[in-house]
């Protein structure tokens, strides 16, 4: 372990809380307070916070409104976009307000920051006034890192105290500060109670928080693996992306947008036109007769969902491992019971082990398939050369099966040992793999 891990283990929370507030703080003042000049939106949770940032960015720009983004998949300053390779959702402070001045400084009006637990702890928030905060879900995650569930929800819940007190003038007309919650959540009632501004909250099953006129509710709902349709407030919406957990991100997406004042059949009409996110429920097509699909999921809630969008679609194979650097330990069992219950064959392999043994984490998440019927040599593999692993799951892929490789999505490294980075991008590797596959030099070498 570093020594500032070290260090942050011995010196106490409350310590670091002060450090880290003055830290923040201070570098936003150093460099004027570039967010000020910016109508910042905020979006927390632990699935979906990528995807619904990412869609609010796309209809805010396709809309003609200059806009930042900063999310763990990709940052972007207007139209100008690049992934994400800094191996963290929410940059860190310095990083962060550069970005800041950089997207002020080219003229954009809006920033969509997704914004993380860790950010929020510590308190990267200093110095930023949001104008509206979206709460997408809340699970069980990052608990070493925060002590205690308790104090994982409390730092998402920050980021709803950040919210500015006073009326906005916006390009699209005077806004009220608001909070968008998802009340179909467990943890609903605790952020709306904390919320700052309006409350306004969306569902699919049907119940919600509020008054009807805040609520956003789709209905005649229609979804397929790489498609959906659903009517909201009366309006025909038809979008070229699937997935039950799409549905919750297209909602707080549009609602998000129509609550800052743009109408929601321009809104519509903008994420019409989006073709996804990199890396989450992403299709890698290149002529084979299977699918291949590259997932963040990382989490046992996440991953269900991902199987359950799926599996209707064709049989799976399942490529997987679980992050360590001692965190999450608790997920991998899970993680490998949830792949063994669906798919046909586990292939479980490497993923930012950092600095634990990468074979013991492995052996974890494949103690889970077992627990669901996998045997070893017959339908479990254990793999610990991730592209090995990816190359065999892609080798063994009948005819309309379906290949899904989860955990990494569109991240550019793999960490290892001694703060060691490794260059790599699991949809890269799928082309390539397919590539050789497709050149007649399938064999695993």
């Amino acid at each position: 372990m570093s020594l500032k891990y070290n260090l942050r283990k011995l010196v106490p929370r409350s310590i670091m809380a002060i450090y880290h507030w003055f830290m923040s703080y201070g570098v936003a003042l150093w460099y004027g307070f570039p967010a000020r000049r910016l109508l910042v939106i905020g979006v927390t949770g632990t699935k979906g916070k990528t995807t619904v940032s990412h869609m609010i960015w796309h209809i805010l720009q396709q809309s003609g409104l200059r806009t930042g983004l900063l999310s763990t998949a990709l940052l972007a300053v207007g139209d100008k976009v690049w992934l994400n390779d800094l191996k963290m959702t929410m940059p860190g402070r310095l990083t962060l307000q550069r970005l800041f001045r950089r997207m002020s400084n080219e003229g954009c009006v809006y920033a969509v920051v997704e914004t993380s637990s860790e950010g929020l702890a510590q308190s990267r928030q200093a110095g930023i006034s949001y104008l509206a905060a979206v709460f997408t879900n809340l699970a069980p995650e990052h608990i070493e890192a925060h002590g205690s569930f308790s104090n994982y929800r409390s730092a998402k819940a920050k980021l709803f105290s950040a919210l500015t007190s006073r009326v906005c003038l916006t390009p699209l007309g005077k806004v009220k500060p608001f909070s968008l919650i998802n009340a179909d959540d467990e943890q609903a009632g605790y952020f709306s109670t904390r919320a700052g501004g309006r409350v306004v909250d969306y569902s699919v099953r049907g119940g919600h928080l509020t008054e009807p006129a805040a609520f956003w509710q789709p209905t005649d709902v229609k979804i397929s693996v790489q498609k959906m349709s659903f009517k909201l407030r009366g309006l025909a919406v038809e979008l070229p992306f699937g997935g039950e957990f799409n549905l919750y991100n297209a909602v707080a997406a549009l609602a998000t947008v129509q609550e800052l004042g743009l109408p929601l059949s321009k809104a519509i009409q903008a994420l019409a036109s989006y073709h996804g996110t990199p890396g989450r429920l992403e299709f890698i097509e290149l002529g084979q007769n299977f699918k291949v699909v590259v997932d963040y999921a990382h989490t046992a809630e996440s991953l269900e969902q991902l199987y359950l969008s799926l599996k209707n679609s064709g049989p799976l194979i399942a490529v997987l491992g679980s992050c360590g650097g001692g965190r999450d330990k608790a997920r991998r069992r899970p993680l490998g019971r949830l792949a063994g219950q669906f798919a046909r064959l586990v292939v479980v392999t490497n993923e930012d082990p950092y600095d634990e043994d990468p074979l013991y984490i492995m052996e974890e998440v494949a103690a889970g398939a077992k627990e669901a019927g996998k045997e070893e040599g017959n339908d479990l593999v254990v793999e610990p050369d991730r592209r090995r692993a990816i190359a065999l799951a892609l080798s063994q892929a009948k005819s309309g099966e379906i290949v899904v490789i989860t955990g990494k999505g569109s991240e550019q490294w793999l960490c290892v040992a001694n703060n060691k980075k490794i260059p790599w991008d699991d949809r890269q590797v799928v082309r390539e793999e397919l590539g050789k596959m497709a050149a007649g030099n399938n064999k695993i070498e």
